[in-house]
């Protein structure tokens, strides 16, 4: 980060003195065209591209310093225009700091050896410099919009690239050789020991499929949906699981109009499975309350722990959920929602909580 900071602090002054520089040709230009090649001119010339080039660069820093470009359009505006007027103004007295002495001394030469110091003469002088200097501030606040611009478009890019590749990461867990084998070698095992219920297992399956393979379709669902396809879904894990599975629920029905992103019920579900129940000999009992709470759906699963767990909550599934809410840590939180992971005890227990 330092170096590109360094890098494009160096490539500022680079353009800024080349702008300068062409500033102070052009007043030479015109000074020896319309006054005459007098020395003084020179000064002149030099002296306020001089202070231009400094005051350009410190009005620059102080803005960045002080985050003028995250302000609105009149917070920005105003600032910008203090800064030219202050700075036009030490521009005009430091040329004649420099110039009325060199005149007084004879060091450098002007018609009748002397400057026009008038009221009037002396706004001129100011305008004009605020004027270049105002048409500086105006180029270099559009580069950096233009900047913040292209980089906003690039992140907002970035994390659609990463949304994409994670809900194509959760699909590939869905449709895993794992779950989809233990779930055909069940239904084998069914179809000659008790037809009904292989047809039941065949039903909730395809169910369970389709919604992995639809889940991206929509924006978010109701909590009614996430718990009919997690109904589907239990029921084919019970049949494999059998009694070590056991299920405990608790949802109130004001809570089954609540939205939430496709596929969060069945992640938890499917985790607290996956790191809970199956790595335990004898199974144990999966909670799953949902209600809502102050203008939020609040959702909870806990699992027993298993004897190595922590409380990270890093894969793949439980990234596409925060990819979901637009948060990026445990514990997280975001405009539209916070999710937490923790170990209590001898259990593990997931919190989801959105807005509605």
């Amino acid at each position: 980060m330092s170096e590109k900071r360094t890098a494009r602090d160096t490539g500022f002054w680079w353009r800024n003195s080349a702008v300068w520089v062409a500033y102070l040709g052009v007043s030479l230009l015109l000074g020896f065209t319309y006054g005459g090649h007098w020395s003084g001119i020179v000064l002149i010339s030099v002296m306020v591209s001089l202070c231009l080039w400094v005051g350009s660069a410190f009005i620059r820093g102080w803005a960045l310093r002080h985050d003028w470009l995250q302000r609105d359009l009149l917070g920005l505006t105003w600032r910008l225009l203090l800064a030219v007027v202050i700075v036009a103004a030490a521009t005009q007295l430091l040329t004649a700091t420099a110039l009325l002495p060199a005149l007084a001394w004879d060091w450098v030469q002007l018609p009748g050896q002397r400057a026009n110091y008038r009221p009037a003469a002396v706004f001129g002088y100011w305008f004009n410099t605020a004027i270049v200097l105002g048409v500086w501030c105006a180029l270099w606040t559009g580069r950096r919009a233009l900047q913040r611009a292209r980089h906003s478009e690039m992140a907002q890019l970035r994390a659609e690239a990463q949304r994409a590749t994670l809900e194509h990461q959760a699909l590939r867990a869905r449709l895993n050789p794992h779950f989809v084998f233990n779930a055909l070698n069940n239904l084998r095992a069914l179809i000659n020991e008790d037809p009904a219920r292989a047809r039941d297992m065949v039903t909730h399956l395809s169910s369970t499929l389709r919604h992995a393979l639809v889940h991206t379709e929509g924006s978010w669902v109701t909590l009614a949906e996430e718990w009919r396809v997690v109904q589907d879904y239990l029921a084919v894990e019970a049949i494999h699981y059998e009694d070590r599975l056991r299920v405990h629920t608790d949802i109130d029905p004001a809570a089954l109009s609540a939205r939430l992103p496709p596929m969060a019920l069945q992640l938890l579900v499917e985790n607290a499975i996956k790191h809970g129940i199956a790595v335990h000999p004898g199974g144990g009992e999966l909670h799953l309350c949902a209600y809502l709470e102050g203008g939020r759906l609040r959702v909870e699963v806990d699992n027993p722990a298993a004897h190595d767990a922590g409380s990270g909550g890093h894969g793949i599934g439980l990234a596409y959920l925060r990819a979901q809410l637009g948060i990026d840590a445990v514990p997280s939180s975001s405009g539209r929602g916070t999710f937490l992971l923790e170990r209590q005890g001898a259990r593990v227990l997931a919190r989801l909580e959105v807005q509605q």
